[in-house]
């Protein structure tokens, strides 16, 4: 026989296999009363991973407040478990987070491109909680497991497991969220509209609607009603083990449930600032951060950007962190491109178009080419940020110069964009102006009475960066570069820094005497 007809012999017998068990599974598939899966285990706990639709998903599996063995403590209200003395070691979840529903209903709804990680579900049966049923021997341990499974290879390792809804009943161990999200998009499809809740499932008295989605999000109705067929991952774990006492399942439930969190550290805003190819101003400032000379990686130069942590410490030479540059993107930019905001709190934003991202690092760029151009920069060519950082009154002293601290940049990177995007303020009058400002030195010494800073990004009584202070620093630039011209915007800017300026009810003026508050000035317009 030539290799050809070897060849297509072997397609026909395998296309002849393949119709075989195609009917052998649409016969043992139909209806949801199996699933196929492939079996795993590891650290000695047997598990079965699947695909189901959101459908499905949505109607029969459910949220773990709903076993039986929680049932007393159940809060029908919110669907959570109410924490005591006797409930304590009992509680597998985290309390459910109402408000966060609407938000990744419409994650689901309006990104086209959304992705839910698997869940995590556990199968029990009714009688778990039946002492008396035959499945548990007289000492109390189960006979067999709650996971029914047949498997369809020599292995052991493919099958069928019974996920029939008269036989069990399926409840998230991790993916509660995912679960409500999915619930709410089912809702949404059904009804047209979805409330909202506050954390704790009080209705906030306001809804989303489909329409909602399809005007912001231009969601069209055909696309919306294919989503409950989508499949997301699904792991089966069993509540009850064959050897298990119930007391053994619930702490072995409860630990994986623990682990699993464990495990999973969430991001830090730096990491998602590195990761995040959504957001509009995290894209511009990773660009920023790795090509413009004042911050770019170079060979026999330390580094200048803080890839993860959001805090620069006292010795390090870093001038920023990559957390910090996204707030500077934000801040600077969201006057010009506010649509780049997601549209609810919670939302994923959606990625800007091409040509807007190259505008955006066209703006960015220039104002880091401009802030290349004060003093306290133009020293980094010769010297390290520590001395520039650090206070007069620490080791080996320092200038205490808020450009060197990420409030101290972010609060100006505001001002600028208010400036020059709202007011209209051309970037080389302000800079012309904070290039002057800057070689009086008033950046630096922020420690002092004399600094417009001291109360406002320095404690002066405990002695360290006062983070709180950043939107009032901000208006101060903005006065100080000419942009508030109103009167009673004045007035309460006077106000405002009078009380940052007061300590222990005594207010301390630019000289470093005590005052009445209402002697306290505004500094200089620039």
């Amino acid at each position: 026989m030539t290799k050809k007809n070897a060849s297509t012999v072997t397609a026909v017998i395998s296309s002849q296999d393949q119709k075989k068990f195609s009917g052998l599974l649409t016969k043992y598939l139909g209806e949801n009363q199996q699933l196929l899966v492939q079996k795993t285990e590891m650290g000695g706990t047997q598990a079965y991973v699947g695909s189901v639709t959101l459908e499905w998903f949505a109607s029969q599996v459910h949220f773990a407040s709903f076993l039986p063995l929680l049932q007393s403590k159940y809060n029908s209200d919110t669907d959570n478990i109410e924490i005591d003395a006797s409930s304590i070691d009992d509680i597998q979840q985290r309390p459910l987070d109402w408000s966060r529903q609407a938000p990744l209903v419409q994650y689901l709804a309006a990104r086209k491109n959304h992705k839910f990680p698997p869940v995590l579900a556990v199968i029990s049966q009714p009688w778990v909680d039946n002492p008396q049923a035959s499945e548990w021997d007289n000492t109390q341990i189960a006979k067999k497991s709650t996971t029914e499974f047949t498997p369809l290879d020599e292995d052991e390792k493919f099958g069928l497991l019974n996920i029939s809804e008269q036989d069990v009943t399926i409840y998230a161990l991790d993916g509660q969220h995912r679960l409500m999200a999915v619930q709410g998009l089912m809702e949404i499809l059904k009804t047209g509209k979805l409330p909202r809740y506050k954390k704790e499932k009080a209705v906030a008295n306001s809804f989303i609607t489909i329409d909602d989605l399809s005007e912001k999000y231009r969601v069209e109705a055909e696309y919306l009603q294919q989503l409950p067929q989508e499949k997301i991952g699904i792991e089966f774990i069993c509540a009850v083990a064959a050897g298990e006492t119930r007391e053994e399942a619930r702490r072995r439930v409860r630990s994986i449930f623990v682990h699993v969190n464990l495990m999973a550290v969430p991001l830090s805003k730096g990491q998602l600032a590195q990761l995040n190819e959504d957001d509009g101003f995290s894209i511009v400032a990773r660009k920023i951060a790795v090509s413009h000379p004042l911050l770019e990686q170079r060979q026999g130069r330390k580094p200048r950007v803080n890839w993860d942590s959001a805090t620069v410490a006292a010795k390090s030479t870093v001038l920023t962190t990559l957390q910090a540059l996204k707030e500077m993107s934000e801040r600077y930019l969201e006057h010009k491109y506010p649509h780049w905001k997601p549209l609810d709190k919670g939302l994923i934003p959606m990625r800007p178009e091409d040509e807007e991202l190259e505008s955006a690092i066209k703006d960015f760029n220039q104002l880091f080419d401009n802030l290349a151009t004060l003093a306290s920069y133009k020293v980094l060519e010769y010297e390290d940020t520590p001395m520039f950082r650090r206070f007069s009154f620490e080791k080996d002293g320092g200038e205490g110069n808020i450009l060197f601290r990420p409030v101290g940049q972010m609060a100006l990177a505001k001002a600028l964009g208010i400036l020059i995007f709202e007011k209209g303020f051309s970037i080389e009058e302000i800079f012309e102006k904070l290039r002057l400002f800057d070689s009086k030195g008033g950046f630096s010494g922020m420690e002092f009475p004399k600094s417009v800073w001291y109360g406002v990004l320095y404690d002066a009584n405990r002695k360290r960066v006062l983070v709180a202070g950043k939107e009032l620093a901000t208006r101060l630039l903005v006065y100080m570069l000419g942009g508030i011209k109103d009167k009673m915007e004045r007035a309460e800017l006077r106000t405002d820094l009078a009380k940052a300026r007061t300590f222990e009810e005594q207010t301390v003026d630019f000289k470093g005497k005590f005052v009445e508050p209402k002697q306290v000035g505004l500094p200089s317009v620039l």
